[in-house]
């Protein structure tokens, strides 16, 4: 009998008490009435959305800062706070948890996107046991109820108070964590050591990418295999993105209010979040036959360039491997294959993403369709193109490829931490006396 076992048989062989949220503690807010300026120069540590998203444990070392008047009256996260990610674009993303397991003397401040829930008694629940309890998948399908929304999904305070959750003893509470920290301390070390290897081999990448698509006026540049030196052979042209295009077009988005856009669905809907460098072979968006004969939201045919246009994730491109319809913060280029291979485009727009970045304009960041349809490209002959897309391909396979190789690995001994976790925070509920 494990440890564990022991102390569950002598402190709990009948259960452990189950309690909501509600009964515990109360939720607050994050930070109010500040603008972008004062998030330019700031005197205090900030909270960031992503900084809750990302760590189940708060992340402390950042250089995140806000600036907070003498003053003013603005909450401080404190010691056992756990905080909660307040809306997404997907359900399932909504409400994670990331908690303040570390005392300090620091005033932290939190973003107005997230909120806390702080216990009434912080004593009954350690705060690196909440770090995991909050983050299993019982406990995360609760929190993804209580959800709701159509483009954007926000959390219900009044429903989240309702989450029902163990609280076992607190030798119970320190044997698994030292158990699920010991695992999550052996499995971050690996995923160190195979998260350096891929940055290795994204550099490695990123180098030959550089330097197989910088070309020179009237020259072509191809990387031999077998020197690994650079040969000069042949003319290029370099030609507007938008003149060796087929046809170019945007999205849409059907109304949300009409359900017959969406309901029933199956026509695939790519959005901005889908564009990540990727080849798209799936989406979890689905509009109607109906939204297509009646939007802009038109089909696109398999292996379009697709750069997205709006946002954060302007600058972003991707190559659907699927029939589809987009949004409209979507640029879709469907390339025409006897001036260039659409493979080759779609490297030489990632190489250039810093180049699109330097080009979006407004508040939200956004990028004019036509002046990436404007940008110029290299294009040497087509077997050039193809040498140099089957020497890139190979590397972002190898780096991007979450099926194999080390992506995978670092998923597999994730997965493997959360099932251990689930198993460990699985406690039978103790019959309350009539």
């Amino acid at each position: 009998m494990s440890n564990l076992e022991e102390l569950i048989e002598k402190l709990c062989p009948d259960g452990v008490e189950y309690k909501t949220l509600g009964e515990l503690g109360k939720f607050y807010g994050g930070l109010t009435g500040k603008s972008k300026e004062d998030f330019k120069e700031g005197n205090a540590k900030f909270i960031t959305y992503k900084n809750v998203y990302s760590n189940p444990a708060l992340d402390l070392d950042v250089e995140d800062r806000v600036r907070i008047y003498p003053d003013e009256n603005q909450r401080i996260l404190e010691y056992g706070d756990v905080i909660f990610t307040g809306s997404s674009e997907t359900p399932d993303e909504c409400g994670f948890a990331s908690v303040l397991t570390k005392k300090t003397d620091e005033k932290l401040y939190l973003n107005s996107f997230c909120f806390i829930f702080r216990f009434n008694d912080v004593s009954v629940m350690l705060p690196d046991f909440s770090k995991h309890l909050f983050r299993c998948n019982f406990l995360r399908y609760q929190i993804g109820k209580t959800a709701s929304g159509v483009t954007r999904f926000n959390v219900s305070k009044k429903l989240m108070a309702k989450v029902k959750f163990p609280v076992p003893p607190l030798e119970v509470q320190r044997e698994i964590v030292r158990i699920l920290d010991n695992f999550t301390f052996l499995t971050t070390e690996l995923a160190a050591e195979l998260a350096a290897e891929l940055a290795a081999r994204q550099k490695q990448y990123e180098y030959y990418r550089d330097l197989l698509l910088t070309f020179k006026l009237n020259e072509s540049t191809i990387l031999n295999e077998q020197t690994n030196e650079l040969e000069l052979s042949g003319a290029i042209r370099w030609m507007k993105l938008g003149d060796i295009c087929l046809h170019s077009c945007s999205g849409a988005t059907p109304k949300k209010s009409n359900s017959e856009y969406y309901v029933g669905g199956t026509v695939p809907w790519i959005r901005t979040q889908n564009v990540t460098f990727n080849n798209i072979y799936s989406v979890d968006s689905f509009i109607t036959e109906q939204a297509v004969q009646e939007t802009a939201a038109k089909w696109i045919p398999e292996n379009c360039v697709i750069v997205a246009i709006s946002g954060a994730s302007a600058g972003r491109c991707a190559i659907n491997k699927i029939k589809a319809t987009t949004n409209q913060h979507c640029l879709n280029m469907e390339i025409d294959s006897s001036k260039a291979l659409y493979k080759y485009v779609f490297h030489c727009l990632c190489n250039q993403y810093k180049e699109l970045l330097s080009k979006k304009q407004g508040a939200r960041g956004d990028l004019n369709s036509s002046l990436i349809l404007e940008t110029m490209i290299p294009v040497p002959p087509l077997e050039q193109q193809q040498r140099i897309v089957d020497i890139l391909d190979r590397f972002d396979t190898l780096c991007n490829d979450i099926s194999s190789g080390l992506p995978a690995e670092i998923e597999m001994r994730q997965k493997q931490y959360e099932y251990y976790r689930d198993k460990l925070l699985t406690f039978k509920e103790l019959k309350k006396e009539a």
